[in-house]
């Protein structure tokens, strides 16, 4: 009787995966259908206790954050008709002046590079209830309304513009701008990319004065790409300056509305040097400078005086490899100092300093890294920072007051858990997830107490439950060398222990970054499941160099890329061919950029170990990519020519056995089709098989219409027949 009954219960089982859908590549490139829900329209307002959002219907809506409900329509979308204009135009984007009198609405953007672009911007005034093209003379990039005063500052053509939105006037602060020579208050290529900052000018507190950065250009070389349009390709140039070339001269200009001049700030006479940030104090007429040297193991916090322009140096840091620019830098009210991240404790800490740069104390303590600072409460003073305390794989909330003490954790599920404080910090959205489960996002009142689940994506793992889904499961191994490294494994959902699996690595690998991270992953996720429907077993392993772990383990690839990474690679390689369940001649890697590149070693130093390797969009020699991310981590290829060509991917062809695919896009202009044109050449020089996709007119993401689509099932075509 047990034994019909237990063969009934697996019959059901077994009829019940059999009615299970598998995930396709339509199903997660062209149709998204596992995108989760988000909450999408958390803009907190000055008061705290509010939101805003945009209507279906086109207006702009306020509602209360701990109720979720309509408190006020702000803007009506029929009162969205530009003065001498007939007809309403949409919000596309918005952001209000920092006394929520004016609303700078952003239209018609057109993306320059990752963090530029131009847009048609219009300022409705809720005075008045009218809103005006902000310009009339052609788009603009940036547009900031000063925290006090009538006024919006913007970039257009290389230069800075004031308006004037009482008297409608507009006063030019720079006339040098021009295209590949002078950038006025807009980044340059590689510091938009390197530093993360396109913006290059600042309102101060009381809207008296603005500080901006110049670019030029002149001596850094321009680097060429076709574009394939028309009867002829059009040839776009832009400035990029490549390891050991010449940077833009940089000098910090601060403009005065009143006077109408501009004093230029002392950054010294060094000109080989980085601005990677200006920040204004809290004190109107002081101006932080951070400047760092060519080799990215010095740092210098300097002040400004807006009105002479001397500085003096308050606060110094070195290095012996690298030290990393964040946006933590937070100045306290009424000159009392100001917190400062860092890692020269061994991990990633958060400090305060006097106004002078003396150190008063550091606030967090441990072998841990604190990931991202959200904020500190005055009125309560307490901070908020993310960090790894659990495990590299894992991010929690916390909160510790300025003192270091009164260390509380908010977060309380093993997982990713990200957070958005309101302005006043009375509250905070998290988004929690982990590497099973869809993201859920609450509103929590400043101690971590639930107030509300804003978004559960029920409907999301309603749909997923639907469909043949494997779970991915954590491990950790130590190599050779006695270093233990993180990594996860998604099996096929009928995994036999009994047999004998091929194994698909996937991995980016690069310094500071991470792939092994107990969150959802939107699209990864399911396209690994793809992957494994088709009797593969996925793995991705964090190698030497990731973060998470402390700066020893971040630093330890310090003038050496690809070397360490490799290493560890292939151990993982290696251990994984030591599992009864893995058919260890049958082993594949596939990557994407820093990726690309490691794949790309892998398949030549890696032969013995790797039977097939993608690489999209890779670096084959760091010679070839910008000197701000290169020179970080290797110097400059004439200070340091052995580690840049000692593991160039380019050079060692010769030693590939497995199958190559190799994908790039031939518009990138972050990781140049130079790279894969040069790995190509040296391919067919020594006769190597290989196959090749290059998609005309895309960039480093590789993205629109079907193009994703075609280049996934690309992959998927070439693992199956090779893998």
């Amino acid at each position: 009787m047990k034994k019909i009954f237990l063969f009934v219960l697996v019959l059901a089982v077994t009829t019940l995966n059999a009615q299970k859908k598998q995930i396709t590549s339509e199903d997660v490139w062209r149709d998204y259908t596992f995108i989760p829900a988000m909450f999408g329209g958390f803009n907190s307002m000055n008061d705290g206790i509010s939101y805003t959002e945009v209507e279906e219907n086109g207006d702009l809506a306020k509602y209360e954050l701990s109720t979720g409900k309509q408190t006020a329509i702000l803007v009506k979308a029929s009162e969205l008709v530009p003065e001498g204009k007939t007809s309403p135009i949409k919000i596309e984007d918005y952001s209000f002046s920092d006394d929520e009198s004016k609303l700078v609405i952003k239209n018609e953007y057109s993306p320059i590079y990752r963090r530029s672009g131009t847009a048609t911007n219009y300022v409705f005034d809720f005075k008045t209830r009218k809103l005006k093209e902000l310009s009339a003379k052609g788009k603009q990039m940036f547009a900031t309304v000063a925290p006090v005063g009538n006024k919006v500052a913007f970039v257009r053509d290389n230069n800075l513009f004031v308006k004037d939105l009482d008297n409608a006037g507009e006063t030019q602060i720079t006339t040098d701008g021009e295209n590949n020579k002078i950038k006025n208050g807009w980044a340059d290529w590689v510091y938009e990319e390197e530093f993360s900052k396109a913006e290059a000018f600042f309102w101060n507190a009381d809207g008296s004065k603005i500080a901006f950065i110049r670019y030029d250009e002149s001596k850094v070389k321009e680097f060429e790409m076709a574009l394939y349009k028309g009867l002829y390709p059009e040839q776009y140039k832009f400035k990029y300056p490549k390891a050991g070339e010449d940077n833009s001269v940089l000098s910090v200009h601060i403009y005065d509305l009143a006077s109408k001049k501009t004093v230029t700030v002392d950054v010294g006479k060094e000109t080989n040097i980085y601005i990677p940030r200006i920040t204004w104090t809290n004190d109107a007429n002081t101006l932080s400078v951070q400047r760092m040297n060519r080799l990215q193991n010095k740092l210098e916090l300097l002040f400004a005086d807006a009105k002479t322009g001397s500085t003096k140096v308050v606060l110094t840091e070195e290095a012996k490899t690298y030290i990393d620019i964040s946006d933590d830098l937070t100045f306290l009210k009424g000159n009392k100092g100001f917190i400062w991240s860092s890692e020269k404790d061994g991990f990633n800490h958060l400090y305060q300093y006097d106004f002078s740069g003396k150190l008063v104390n550091q606030i967090t303590k441990g072998k841990w890294d604190m990931m991202e600072f959200k904020g500190f409460d005055e009125s309560t003073n307490m901070l908020y920072y993310i960090s790894t305390e659990v495990s590299a794989t894992d991010r929690d909330l916390y909160a510790v007051s300025l003192d270091g003490k009164k260390k509380t954790k908010l977060s309380t599920q093993k997982g990713y858990t990200g957070a958005d404080f309101s302005k006043s910090f009375k509250y905070y959205v998290s988004s929690y997830s982990n590497a099973n489960t869809p993201p859920v996002f609450e509103l929590h009142s400043a101690d971590g107490k639930l107030i509300k689940v804003l978004e559960d994506n029920k409907a999301l793992r309603d749909k997923l439950a639907g469909y043949e889904v494997t779970k991915k499961e954590f491990f950790t191994f130590k190599t050779s060398e006695g270093v233990e490294l993180n990594g996860w494994m998604m099996k096929p959902a009928n995994f036999d222990a009994s047999k004998k699996y091929p194994v698909f690595m996937f991995g980016y690998g690069g310094p500071g970054s991470n792939e092994c991270n107990n969150s959802w992953e939107i699209l990864d996720f399911p396209w690994h499941n793809v992957i494994c429907s088709n009797g593969y077993i996925v793995v991705c392993v964090d190698n030497r160099g990731t973060m998470g772990r402390g700066r020893e383990f971040k630093h330890s690839t310090y003038l050496q890329l690809g070397k360490l990474e490799c290493i560890d690679q292939i151990e993982a390689a290696k251990y994984l061919g030591t599992q009864s369940y893995v058919d260890k001649g049958r082993i594949g890697f596939m990557g994407w950029s820093y990726g690309g590149y490691l794949s790309s070693l892998l398949i030549t130093k890696g032969a013995d170990y790797f039977k097939a390797n993608i690489a999209v969009a890779p670096v084959t020699n760091w010679r070839y990519y910008d000197n701000i991310y290169t020179e970080r981590f290797m110097r400059t290829p004439q200070e340091n020519a052995s580690g840049y060509d000692d593991n160039s991917p380019v050079n060692f062809v010769k030693s590939i056995k497995g199958k190559y695919l190799l994908i790039h896009g031939t518009a990138d202009d972050n990781v140049h089709f130079q790279n894969s044109m040069e790995m190509n050449a040296a391919l067919v020089k020594n006769n190597i098989p290989f196959e090749f996709m290059a998609y005309p007119n895309k960039n480093h993401g590789i993205s629109g219409g079907m193009t994703r689509l075609h280049l996934f099932n690309k992959m998927l075509e070439f693992i199956k027949r090779n893998l």
